[in-house]
């Protein structure tokens, strides 16, 4: 890992010790202060709009731990992933790296506050249900903090020795962990804990981003090789000269879309896991998005009417709530049909529905209430979700629409962003990108071929590494925007000839086969720890 660059005479390695100067250090100190002010505003102003008054300083003690150590992940997030960014246009010469870390800054904090949140709660899905039931609970505090700080610890390990590394699989990995060790502690297999399919994906992204990385990278680098003679693209950059106006451009386009992209996926990521510590500290102010349109009580009573219909099973006038909740719980952990599941799921939505309807509104919902109302809401649209999948329902494509339109339903009550916590992603994000970011930069740079970066192996990495982010969510592909630049890097290395540094290649492959089984070790140790603590 101590390998460097053998370089002559005319190359320059790039500037990487210039810093933000005092101004800079001020005013990102400034930022970080202002920012956690502004949430404690925001909460304080939020629990005072819905009547609530502080008359337990503990639970709002936990609060502030835990959204402090929810926006700590974000910011090391920032600085750990930087490099999938800044190190082509840094070691091309494209952009000074001040310069270049505050530009992809900007552009994560812009990517945060500019995305919808529609993926929001889709980390929060692969939680132990009973865990997201109960997250006011000490049980739920345990799961945040266990899986936050696991997944805080391996990114700094891995950014500490200089490996790049995805902070999204190490993220899955803790929450993975989690549900093992919650399972365990209930006397149930430890696998009953665990979605097989996201730990699927992630084996599978160990497998194909390496070689989408190395081998697109490769032939996209042949390509321009055989299709661009130019021979300054191929050839080390010079006592810090820029390469031609035509590179710089995609460089730094690739480089602004990747951060972009990094700040609207990940950033995402850290909204839902911060609205579902909310949810169980004051769940009267965020339980619920009060905010819906006025139309909203009347189109939701129509499709859970279309909704009950279409599951097309009958319902007793004296069904138990109670037990329906259960079973539909039982559906969504176990991953297992049974003939009391669609019975169960209607009795679910007709008792929502009679509850909204007597309310009037959501925003009218008694605080008393509230958690119940949103648990339900909760557990009939996972429920759904996983029905639509499930060919033992047999449900046809009439039905299968209908219960989709309700889903949207539900959703809109239950699965909202506030502006304040988009806000303060942003700036955890966004900050975290512009400090910390010089070890793994370097490693990408400088210590994974022999040679120096030219700015055609830069481009190319990074081409593919900004098409991979955006395709990956399009398509669906199971890859990880981390290895694929790393292994472009190598890709590009491996196609010029110019050798590659085989001691930080087997590095880069131990950590990232490692982080699945590491991040769940340390955050299922982490949560039966604080579980026996709190």
């Amino acid at each position: 890992m101590n390998a460097t660059i053998a370089m002559d005479g005319q190359v320059a390695r790039p500037d990487l010790d210039k810093g933000l100067g005092l101004a800079g250090q001020v005013g990102f100190a400034a930022a970080i202060l202002a920012a956690l002010i502004y949430v404690a505003y925001s909460i304080y102003a939020d629990a005072t709009a819905v009547g609530i008054a502080p008359t337990a300083y503990l639970p709002f003690m936990l609060l502030f731990i835990a959204l402090l150590i929810a926006l700590g992940f974000e910011f090391v997030n920032g600085f750990h992933d930087t490099a999938n960014a800044v190190a082509t246009v840094i070691y091309t010469n494209a952009m000074p790296a001040n310069v270049a870390v505050v530009w992809s800054g900007f552009f994560n904090f812009l990517g945060v506050l500019l995305s919808t949140g529609a993926v929001a709660f889709g980390i929060v899905s692969l939680l132990p249900v009973e865990l997201i039931l109960q997250v006011g609970s000490n049980a739920g505090f345990a799961m945040v903090f266990a899986l936050l700080i696991a997944a805080i610890l391996w990114n700094l390990a891995t950014w500490w020795l200089g490996i790049p590394s995805s902070s999204s699989h190490t993220l899955i990995g803790s929450i993975i962990g989690v549900g093992v060790a919650n399972a365990m502690m209930h006397g149930k297999s430890g696998t009953a804990g665990v979605d097989w399919s996201k730990a699927t994906e992630i084996g599978q992204a160990l497998l194909i981003s390496p070689l989408i990385g190395f081998g697109v990278a490769a032939l996209l680098f042949l390509a321009m090789k055989l299709l661009i003679r130019n021979k300054a693209l191929y050839e080390e950059p010079r006592d810090g000269l820029p390469p031609p106006t035509w590179i710089r451009a995609l460089l730094i386009f690739t480089c602004t879309g990747v951060s972009f992209a990094h700040g609207s996926n990940d950033g995402q990521k850290g909204m839902g896991l911060i609205m579902l510590i909310l949810i169980g500290t004051v769940p009267t102010a965020y339980a619920l998005n009060r905010a819906v349109p006025a139309q909203y009580t009347q189109q939701f009573h129509e499709n859970s009417r279309a909704a009950a219909s279409a599951l097309d099973v009958p319902v007793a006038a004296n069904a138990n709530a109670v037990q329906a909740r259960a079973e539909v719980t039982r559906y969504i952990a176990d991953k297992s049909y049974g003939d009391a599941t669609k019975p169960a799921l209607a009795v679910l939505i007709q008792n929502v529905d009679r509850q909204v309807s007597d309310y009037g509104s959501l925003a009218k919902v008694p605080a008393a209430a509230v958690e119940n109302v949103r648990n339900d809401m909760y557990l009939a649209s996972e429920a759904i979700k996983r029905l639509g999948k499930d060919k033992a329902a047999g449900l046809s494509d009439t039905a299968k629409d209908s219960l989709t339109s309700y889903k949207g339903s539900l959703d809109a009550g239950t699965r909202f962003i506030p502006l304040w916590v988009k806000i303060a992603v942003a700036f955890a994000l966004g900050l975290g990108t512009m400090v910390g970011w010089k070890r793994i930069v370097v490693t990408v740079g400088e210590k994974i071929g022999k040679s120096h970066l030219t700015y055609a192996q830069g481009a190319s990495a990074e081409l593919v590494a900004m098409a991979t982010i955006f395709g990956a969510d399009h398509l669906g592909l199971p890859v990880s925007t981390t290895h694929v630049l790393s292994s472009g890097v190598a890709g590009t290395m491996a196609a010029n000839r110019s050798g590659l540094q085989m001691s930080t290649i087997r590095n880069l492959l131990m950590a990232w086969v490692l982080t699945l089984p590491v991040s769940i070790a340390l955050a299922g140790g982490l949560y039966m720890l604080f579980s026996a603590l709190l």
